[in-house]
């Protein structure tokens, strides 16, 4: 070797190494920037025999795509379990203290002591104020649901505006991307952010990639819709201001397709937007069919009736918007927003309680205590009885299609817990599921400060090698020039 090659080789690996010292430094300064993927700085030899560093960023394709998976599913679990739970703080909590149910049992409890004393007119008012603290919380409760679904919807407004902005962002690290490859530069940083954003993507819609040989990268719902192909694609949504029974709300359309929503307590859904979608349309409205049906049953177990016939039901102790006794069985959508206590029994508005011990409400045919007997419980202790009778329920809205009042409205709040618990341990599940996925991806592309630190004293090891190297020819060639 003369000492020119030797010169040569030396300056090569003073390049190499200040090449390497530089990776090394990036990947220390950012150890703990989020979507950061270390770089390898490899030497590799030339087909001249010189020697050259590559920098190869840490991908992992398969680790990825476990982490996107598991980030949508537990994505869409979480927002799922906020909504229900946003349901559960309608009934009061863990104790239910607002719910309908425990209000049912006080106006029961309520009846049965005007029931024994018929002629105290104090208890006739404590019947009235307690069924109307029972009217107050259905319509309470019913008034919630309506605000929850409207939240989904604001929700899921706020998830595609967020959505478009970030394909906006792809787009633009995409090109980046493409460039940098096409002029034979280092992509790397663009890497970073373009990944970065589909890891954002994935908590919104569940996403897949697809990339190409020049860098290039397409987007795939899991379903199959394309979210980014050289453009993104238009998402589109139409929110409502507010809901009420019977109204649905607008798709969310991904390049024209609408996206599904989640279904089950162990949500289908990936990422927030179909979660949002399953609150939406399908969990607060049948938990408000089901406050339907518990209103419809009391308006049609307190309605009066011709004495003479027992027949021509009216709305009696409770009333709703349209003022008649709903068909039985048979769900009647939005009952419970109108659901209210009869003017005709609240004294602060000119009515008469002792009218539930008489009856007459709707007129002298409706009248039973004809002779205003003080001491008259028939209709009192029909009313008691009611609580513990079966009556027909609508089988449509997931509940029983047969049980007493009381136990059409607890159950309501069984079909809520029961949804809740699923919900629980899957979000446990999935939330741990995601941590390891991510975890994993991580040990295999973040950054190791001991081993990198370690590589730092390679490279010095190496550059003073170099430089020992360079100051051996140095002295050499002083030594010839002494001879010469």
């Amino acid at each position: 070797m003369t000492l020119s090659s030797t010169m040569n080789t030396a300056k090569g690996i003073l390049s190499n190494t200040s090449t390497q010292s530089q990776v090394v430094s990036k990947n220390i300064s950012n150890s703990q920037t989020v979507g950061y993927v270390k770089r390898d700085a490899v030497t590799v030899v030339n087909a001249t025999g010189g020697s050259t560093v590559n920098i190869i960023r840490a991908e992992d394709v398969v680790l990825q795509k476990q982490m996107l998976t598991g980030q949508s599913v537990a994505e869409g679990q979480s927002t799922l379990n906020k909504g229900l739970d946003q349901l559960k703080s309608l009934l009061g909590g863990n104790n239910y203290d607002l719910a309908p149910s425990t209000y049912i049992s006080k106006l029961q409890t309520a009846l049965q002591s005007y029931a024994a004393q018929p002629s105290e007119t104090t208890l006739a008012q404590t019947a009235v104020s307690a069924a109307q603290d029972l009217a107050n919380s259905i319509t309470a409760t019913s008034q919630g649901i309506a605000k929850v679904r409207v939240q989904a919807d604001t929700d899921i407004k706020t998830g595609v505006d967020n959505l478009n902005d970030l394909l906006s962002q792809f787009m633009t690290v995409n090109e980046a991307v493409i460039k940098a490859k096409a002029a034979g530069e280092d992509p790397n940083d663009a890497l970073d952010r373009r990944d970065k954003l589909v890891s954002d993507i994935s908590k919104i819609v569940g996403v897949s990639k697809s990339e190409r040989a020049n860098g290039d990268m397409a987007l795939y719902t899991n379903e199959g819709t394309v979210l980014f192909d050289k453009l993104p694609r238009a998402v589109t949504f139409d929110p409502r201001g507010s809901y009420g029974a019977g109204i649905a709300g607008n798709s969310v359309y991904i390049d024209g397709v609408p996206l599904k929503a989640g279904v089950g307590g162990n949500t289908s859904a990936q990422g927030s937007l179909a979660a949002n979608l399953q609150i939406r349309d399908t969990i607060a409205p049948q938990f408000e069919q089901q406050l339907d049906e518990t209103s419809r049953s009391l308006i049609s177990m307190f309605s009066e009736k011709e004495k003479a016939t027992g027949n021509n039901p009216l709305p009696g102790l409770f009333t709703w918007q349209n003022g008649t006794t709903p068909a039985s069985g048979t769900l009647q959508p939005g009952i419970s927003e109108t659901f209210a206590v009869n003017a005709a029994y609240v004294k602060e508005k000119g009515g008469d309680p002792v009218k539930l011990r008489d009856g007459g409400v709707n007129g002298g045919l409706y009248k039973w205590n004809s002779d205003n007997t003080a001491s008259y419980s028939t209709l009192l202790n029909g009313y008691v009885a009611a609580f513990d009778t079966k009556v027909g329920f609508d089988a449509t809205v997931g509940l029983e299609n047969s049980a007493t009042v009381g136990e059409y409205a607890s159950s309501s709040i069984g079909w809520l817990e029961a949804y809740r618990s699923t919900a629980d341990s899957a979000n446990e599940t999935k939330s741990a599921l995601s941590q390891r996925a991510t975890e994993a991806y991580q040990n295999k592309t973040g950054v190791n400060l001991d081993e990198e630190l370690s590589k730092m004293l390679d490279i010095e090891q190496s550059y003073k090698a170099s430089t020992k190297l360079i100051s051996t020819v140095d002295e050499m060639l002083k030594s010839l020039l002494g001879i010469a």
